[in-house]
């Protein structure tokens, strides 16, 4: 694993250090040092230079030797990095410099040519770009994994009853599988929103230089096809300043995050002795140092927890973004450690529930005992009162009128009998005990996109696609 090093050698010049006459504040030196965490960009930098000086060779703005003997040095430091045999001192400064120094320790001063017609200003949103078009990939990915994860689940145990909710209060009977849809079409959204920031990643911002292009004869379209770019920067000002892809990315994120939590709210809540809908499993629980009896759903609550990270992530690149003028100002420094930080908490949260819904069990009896008592089916027996003539705020009385009659007694309205329904309207028949009936009234909900099994069957293959 590579290395960050807090040593620092003395009266070593820095590669800009020509225009000045006192040497760096050791305070300034700590403060501006973004080393510490920008070396997860040094296989993103290694490959912006490596196509970068094929560009440089190619057009003759460097000798073909003197590109192989730089293009060799890179490897070599390639190498290094994957053996992970690589630390970063912190008066290397940045990646860059890193790489730079290095190249210059193993081949000499011709290391010096691989900067030409760039700046650290084009490079570093060229690092971060590629970076980033990695893990949102991955990202996608392992969503994908978890979308597949609750698609099993839905298709398997889909047919279980369980209570749907408004207000924290059990309302109307639903379908597992009807439940794990809504997930499954907020993280489909989801992945819609990842696929259009990665589009927008996907620009290259090299040539841009500093930030008014370059005089070098370069060709952008060269370095473009080699790193896998569908398009090329139109405005270097902007292609240096624009950190939108990073808002957007942590926008995206942070939604995804809020679709995490709020799964992981109802996981807490149905593996709760007062729900018993799940059980989750040993391995993504923790137990009380006190009480022996505890299982901790400390999985779910920490994934709601650091919900907050990633929102606090973007509205810290959003006021950091607010004010700064064209183009590029160090405030900019702070748009890495928002990112890292978020990719591995999205990644982690990702990872870890698709683990927990893969061996998650279903209390079916207590699921179902829930959908069956306090009067869920209320609203089936308006709908029957419709159905055989009464208008909607008539027949929605009627019901009032009988839930308030069984509360007093301890009944279900199931209970009623049917010569006592009649005495609240002459319309009810024997035909009630069927829309009172759990399964019955699932299957009556047959309306496109409603809870029926019909229809949860025929929104399971259409999203079996989808994903």
């Amino acid at each position: 694993m590579s290395k960050q090093t807090s040593k620092k050698k003395k009266d070593k010049p820095k590669l800009w250090a020509g225009r000045f006459s006192e040497a760096t504040d050791p305070l300034v030196d700590v403060f501006t040092n973004s080393i510490p965490f920008d070396y997860r960009l040094l296989p993103y930098d290694l490959a912006g230079s490596l196509a970068h000086l094929k560009m440089l060779a190619r057009q003759g703005i460097i000798p073909v030797k003197e590109a192989k003997k730089i293009r060799t040095g890179l490897l070599e430091i390639q190498k290094e990095w994957e053996l992970g045999k690589l630390s970063f001192p912190l008066e290397d400064e940045d990646v860059h410099m890193f790489v730079e120094k290095r190249l210059t320790k193993k081949i000499g001063a011709v290391a010096g040519k691989i900067h030409t017609a760039r700046s650290r200003n084009d490079q570093v949103a060229l690092d971060l770009r590629l970076y980033l078009r990695d893990q949102i990939q991955d990202l996608k990915r392992e969503l994908q994994g978890l979308q597949k994860t609750l698609l099993e689940r839905a298709k398997n145990q889909g047919h279980l009853i369980l209570p749907g909710y408004t207000h924290l209060q059990r309302a109307q009977p639903v379908i597992l599988g009807h439940h794990l849809l809504a997930y499954l079409e907020m993280f489909y959204r989801d992945q819609q929103r990842l696929s259009e920031v990665l589009r927008r990643v996907n620009i290259l911002p090299l040539g841009s230089a500093a930030l008014a292009g370059t005089s070098f004869p370069i060709d952008r379209t060269l370095v473009a096809k080699e790193l896998g770019f569908e398009q090329i920067s139109p405005n270097s000002m902007d292609a240096v300043s624009d950190r939108d892809f990073v808002i957007e990315f942590l926008s995206a994120g942070a939604t995804l995050m809020m679709h995490y939590s709020r799964m992981s709210e109802e996981l807490i809540l149905w593996s709760s002795s007062e729900f018993d809908f799940v059980e989750i499993s040993d391995a993504f629980c923790t137990g009380s140092s006190i009480m022996p009896q505890k299982k901790n759903p400390d999985v779910p609550e920490l994934i709601r927890g650091k919900t907050g990270r990633v929102y606090g992530h973007l509205m810290g690149m959003l006021t950091t973004m607010k004010a700064l003028p064209l183009t590029y100002n160090k405030d900019l420094q702070e748009d890495k450690e928002p990112v890292f930080d978020s990719v591995e908490t999205l990644l982690n949260c990702t990872r870890l529930l698709c683990g927990l819904w893969s061996n998650i069990r279903f209390r079916t009896d207590s699921m179902e005992k829930a959908a069956e008592t306090g009067y869920l089916l209320a609203t089936d027996l308006a709908d029957y009162l419709v159905k055989k003539g009464l208008d909607f705020r008539r027949a929605h009385q009627v019901v009032g009128t009988l839930v308030a009659y069984a509360l007093k007694r301890g009944w279900e309205l199931k209970d009623i009998p049917l010569s006592e329904l009649k005495t609240f309207h002459p319309i009810f028949e024997e035909d009630v005990h069927t829309a009172l009936d759990l399964r019955s009234a699932m299957a009556e909900r047959n309306s496109q996109g409603g809870t029926a099994p019909q229809q949860v069957k025929k929104a399971l293959k259409e999203m079996e696609k989808k994903i």
